[in-house]
């Protein structure tokens, strides 16, 4: 389950994958990826700051979840589209290593990327930063793990 975790994260947001016509609820952008027995749904609200949670099922049985919250924290000099370009590089970076867990950090020409996790797929809480001159300007938390019945 790991790697298609993986492989769905890399293909929805990351590969620019196009939102669903039809969202799950009002005003949700979600982003659906399905392969083999699994299903993979990336639902979010908002912009600049924003909330999601992705769920994957194993036929009709959710098996794994995430939720994230994220906010630009200081809006005056940077904004969301500056993070999502440091993001995108950041995470295909990360995928790239077959892992989206474990900490990692990259360097980007408008800032740095660092995560910061503990734990591993099956249960796992961390947080996202871009910092700029050392100071944080953007960041993500997020938590998530199986679901069992």
């Amino acid at each position: 389950m790991e790697d298609f975790i993986i492989e769905a994260k890399a293909v929805t947001y990351m590969g620019g994958k196009h939102p669903l016509a039809a969202p799950t609820r009002p005003a949700a952008k979600d982003i659906a990826y399905d392969k083999g027995r699994f299903r993979y749904l990336d639902s979010h609200f908002g912009g600049t700051d924003f909330l999601g949670q992705e769920v994957v099922w194993d036929g009709e049985a959710p098996v794994w979840a995430m939720n994230y919250y994220g906010r630009i924290l200081d809006p005056g000099s940077f904004d969301g589209e500056r993070a999502g370009i440091v993001i995108k590089q950041a995470l295909t970076a990360l995928y790239q290593e077959k892992r989206f867990l474990g900490g990692f950090a990259y360097q980007h020409a408008l800032g740095e990327y660092v995560d910061h996790s503990v734990g591993d797929y099956r249960s796992f809480q961390g947080v996202e930063r871009i910092l700029v001159a050392d100071r944080a300007v953007y960041q993500l938390d997020y938590q998530g793990g199986l679901i069992k019945p």
